[in-house]
């Protein structure tokens, strides 16, 4: 299992999203361009000193890391056609997971199998708690948790 994410946007979500990767062990990617720089204060702050435990790739650009990966595209969307806890992860799966402002481009929908959404009463959830419910709910149908 792993986490992508393509173009993300604020430094303090990717922090903690790197905090949630480590806490249970499973890879991030990140695809370029970032809305910040990696190394700035704001992911540092959220990540704390979890960050450094993360097995991170970074790939210049969405191509890069189709050409790179193996494994299902499982696309977290409010524009979803499936509900995540009515689906069947796999341990091989990659969970995505758009931008804060926009979501995701159009050529990561398309090259996702699927795509999700996590059924919540308002219009969508911070990128951060999105990725740590998802990546929750996958590792507990894989009985990948710690």
């Amino acid at each position: 299992m792993r986490i992508v994410l393509p173009q993300p946007e604020i430094a303090a979500n990717f922090g903690n999203i790197l905090r949630s990767s480590a806490c249970f062990d499973v890879p991030v990617s990140v695809i370029e361009p970032l809305g910040f720089p990696l190394a700035t204060r704001d992911v540092r702050r959220a990540a704390m000193d979890y960050g450094r435990q993360v097995d991170l790739t970074r790939h210049a650009d969405w191509g890069h890391y189709v050409a790179k990966q193996t494994g299902r595209r499982i696309l977290f969307t409010t524009r979803g056609a499936e509900r995540l806890d009515g689906f069947a992860v796999s341990q091989d799966d990659h969970l995505i997971f758009g931008g804060e402002s926009a979501g995701a481009p159009d050529a990561v929908h398309a090259a996702c199998a699927h795509r999700l959404l996590i059924p919540i009463s308002g219009r969508s959830l911070n990128l951060s708690n999105a990725v740590a419910i998802a990546l929750f709910e996958a590792l507990r149908q894989t009985r990948g948790l710690p």
